[in-house]
């Protein structure tokens, strides 16, 4: 039987960690582990073989860290490093059926992180990362791989990058395996929800969790898992946390019987495929096998949840009224026109913004002109909106070629507005929503052009859900518009849609509709407006494209939310009502940002412009210390909180860059060679280790604190390490590691640093330490995150 046969009907187990086994081996600091398959094939097909005879059905091939963006190519290619890898998994698997005659053995073609953030908050481009995947999907099927398992991951678009290289490419199965943080997101900021929406979406194979933790600490998010998703989940956590002995060498901490223990019940609850990560060995995946053989997870079920997502988190359709903001159109707004024309992109991301601020749960985008290329616009226009705001966004055209490339680069699960009843729109449109997800707009028109009465309507749209489950798209991804016309032309046509939008609700098909639309060419538009909506709510709306800026239409909302019970103690409601009272407006209206608000909402444009007003009256340094540190501070203490994401605070980062270089330009105008660093910092990734997200980040915030950041790269020997630190005075040098193997690495770069006795603190971070083993090592402090390392160069520094 497939790999495909057994997933989600039986238990099946993976292997268990790679690294430690090499290790154990003669794996050597510095080495590619990936080398060893070419250079040490006998040992590699030997740690299969073990996992394989302790009752592993899926091992994974020592490919890891193949991807032609990380490992280096000059000795071998990626190419044939996968080749040759799931040439040994296979030699195992056929050694271990000769010998026990045990069938469904399977090989997973290991797919780790690049080790590179994605733009635009690094230098990766989405496709130069699926270049990446795209060669070793090939190679694995080329060399009868029964999956791909993509894992370890710690950020959603170069997950989406990482399946779409797959899928488009080969015909393997897709796991996708994420490694979350103590709250339970990715490094860039999605949580479960719309991750689990986003693969779905995507329709990968399975999901699930691995590295990072325990089973112990994993425990806490299986169960949001289970409620989300409708795939098959596997789970392979490490072997407890990471710790030292006495020697310095680093080990994990559970027995195997303590890890069986606590991982074998994650089948009674739902988990399908169980295995290891790092610290774990063929014991530990002996035992678990012993203690969950005889257990049957219980069945996958369906949860048929309409949900959107951005790269930072979901909204679920149905369960909340959305509210879609319909600012971002050039449809009768002169203004946006002429940002459009001028590709003024600042005045697009600030009015996306201020519709978010508002109370816009999702942002529709449209870049309809004839006299701009709409293919390349709307996407440029979707990644300047997602690079600052984080709301899912509507992607509003009916060019299937605009679609097709907005989708594609969209980061997230989008809502894709729209598909009609015409054949050729269904044509065209459907195959595009099946192959990269999301939730549909379907509007009820036809070749005939919009029927008069609510069944007719209703029947294009059953007949567009028909066609769409031709695609595999489920009728919870569509939500119907049922289109509202201008009641002055028609008196009949609210009554229509509201007819229709009941209807539709019978048949459990969500609704959505252009709420404006209703009161063209009337006065008093936005009472007659309010009024239609509140109306369309009372039938069954879900969700809306709306403008979030009108007190009367937000009035509605908050009221009929209160009303439904749907605001515990009409906290909101009161909310609203006492900022009206207070200021005579319900809603957020465009507006001018400060230096410290642009910094703080990531406005790169208004942060320069800002700076350059402050500049013609105050000091340079006062710029620094009265409004950008400030702001900093702010963004910092909002990322720890978790109301804020990477993204957003790397954008904002950038947007701090932008008022240095005014201030920097005003001293340099006025003479005055002033120095406005804080101190000299080192930071390296070390030895071994190829991995540099972690340390990019922290230089980019200790940059933007004022700090002169001597940045090594990675994969830096300890000596240059040192060395560095001594010539230039470094008071704090930052170290960082995401591999089990080049712990050791690290914990040799600070025995040389006291060794030389180097007049420096030292930090030390990555996925792979906690605090326990970084004080084992000898470290100064550890640091969960970049934000933990500015304040402790605050507090090491004096200031």
């Amino acid at each position: 039987m497939s790999f495909r046969d057994l997933l989600g009907k039986e238990l099946l187990f993976f292997d268990g960690g790679m690294g430690t086994m090499l290790q154990a081996a003669g794996l050597a600091p510095g080495e590619i582990p990936e080398y060893w398959n070419m250079e040490h094939p006998e040992a590699v097909c030997d740690i299969h073989y073990q996992y394989y005879m302790a009752g592993a059905n899926i091992v994974e091939t020592n490919t890891f860290g193949a991807n032609s963006v990380k490992m280096p190519q000059d000795k071998y290619t990626s190419h044939d490093v996968m080749v040759k890898a799931v040439g040994l998994a296979k030699e195992a698997a056929e050694k271990c059926k000769k010998e026990t005659g045990r069938d469904k053995l399977f090989v997973a073609a290991s797919m780790g992180p690049t080790g590179k953030l994605m733009q635009p908050m690094g230098d990766l481009t989405f496709d130069a990362a699926y270049e990446g995947f795209k060669e070793l999907a090939i190679a694995a099927e080329e060399a009868g791989a029964d999956l791909a398992l993509i894992e370890t991951m710690t950020d959603l678009y170069e997950i989406k990058a990482a399946i779409l290289g797959v899928k488009e490419n080969t015909n393997l199965p897709v796991v996708v395996s994420a490694m979350l943080d103590e709250g339970g997101k990715l490094l860039t900021g999605a949580d479960i929800k719309a991750l689990c929406a986003t693969l779905e979406g995507l329709r990968v194979d399975a999901v699930g969790i691995n590295c990072g933790f325990g089973p112990k600490q994993i425990a806490r998010f299986i169960p949001e898992y289970l409620s989300l998703t409708s795939l098959p989940m596997m789970v392979n956590p490490n072997a407890g946390m990471p710790k030292t002995d006495d020697n310095g060498d680093s080990y994990y901490d559970m027995t195997p019987e303590d890890f069986a223990a606590a991982l074998a019940p994650f089948a009674g609850k739902g988990v399908f495929m169980l295995g290891g990560c790092c610290g774990t060995n063929p014991n530990h995946i002996h035992a678990l096998v012993q203690a969950a053989k005889d257990m049957t997870p219980p069945p996958v079920e369906k949860k048929h949840k309409t949900v959107v997502a951005s790269y930072s988190h979901a909204v679920e359709i149905g369960r909340d009224f959305a509210i879609i903001g319909e600012k971002i159109n050039p449809t009768g707004n002169k203004v946006f026109k002429e940002a459009l024309l001028n590709n003024d992109m600042g005045a697009v991301v600030k009015l996306a913004l201020d519709q978010q601020r508002a109370g816009a749960h999702i942002i529709d985008v449209n870049a309809g002109l004839p006299e701009i290329d709409e293919v390349s616009m709307l996407t440029q226009l979707m990644r300047e909106i997602q690079a600052v705001v984080d709301s899912p966004l509507m992607l509003d055209t009916a060019s299937p070629e605009a679609m097709e490339k907005a989708v594609r680069y969209y980061n997230g699960k989008p809502f894709i507005n729209s598909v009609s009843g015409k054949q050729d729109s269904m044509d065209r449109m459907l195959p595009i929503a099946a192959k990269y997800g999301g939730v549909l707009i379907a509007l009820t028109l036809d070749e005939k052009g919009i029927p008069k009465t609510p069944e007719e309507r209703v029947a294009i749209a059953l007949k567009i859900v028909e066609e769409a489950a031709k695609y595999g798209i489920e009728k919870h991804d569509i939500v119907v518009d049922p289109l509202t016309l201008t009641v002055s032309a028609d008196k009949e046509a609210p009554m229509t849609t509201l007819e229709t939008i009941w209807q539709l609700r019978q048949h459990g098909i969500k609704t959505s509709i252009g709420v404006s639309n209703v009161s063209f060419g009337l006065p008093g538009r936005e009472k007659l407006t309010s009024t239609f909506l509140a109306m369309a709510l009372s039938a069954g709306l879900r969700a809306a494209i709306m403008n979030p800026f009108s007190d009367e239409m937000m009035y509605v909302y908050h009221s009929y939310m209160a009303l439904a019970g749907k605001d515990e103690n009409c906290r909101k409601y009161i909310k609203v009502f006492e900022a009206h009272q207070q200021t005579g407006e319900t809603a957020k209206k465009e507006s001018k940002y400060s230096l410290k608000e642009a910094i703080i909402n990531g406005l790169k444009k208004e942060a320069r412009e800002a700076s350059e007003v402050l500049g013609k009256d105050s000091e340079p340094l006062a710029i620094i210390n009265e409004h950008v540190i400030p702001a900093l501070d702010v963004v910092g203490k909002r990322y720890e909180d978790g109301t804020i994401y990477l993204p957003q605070l790397l954008m904002s980062a950038e947007a701090s860059q932008e008022a240095f270089a005014v201030v920097k330009g005003l001293i340099e105008k006025s003479g005055n060679a002033g120095n406005i660093s804080k101190g000299k910092v080192v930071l390296a990734t070390v030895k071994g280790d190829v991995h540099d997200i972690g340390k990019n980040i922290v230089r980019v915030l200790l940059e933007n604190y004022g700090y002169d950041v001597i940045d090594l790269g990675k994969d830096v020997p300890a000596e240059l390490i040192v060395e560095t630190a001594k010539k230039e005075g470094a008071r704090l040098v930052g170290l960082s590691a995401l591999m089990t193997t080049t712990l050791p690495s690290m914990a040799e770069t600070i025995r040389q640093l006291k060794d030389e006795k180097v007049d420096c603190k030292i930090a030390v971070g990555g996925a792979v330490l906690n605090e326990t083993y970084a004080d084992t090592i000898g470290a100064d402090c550890y640091c969960k995150d970049a934000m933990a390392t500015v304040k402790y160069a605050e507090q090491l520094f004096g200031h």
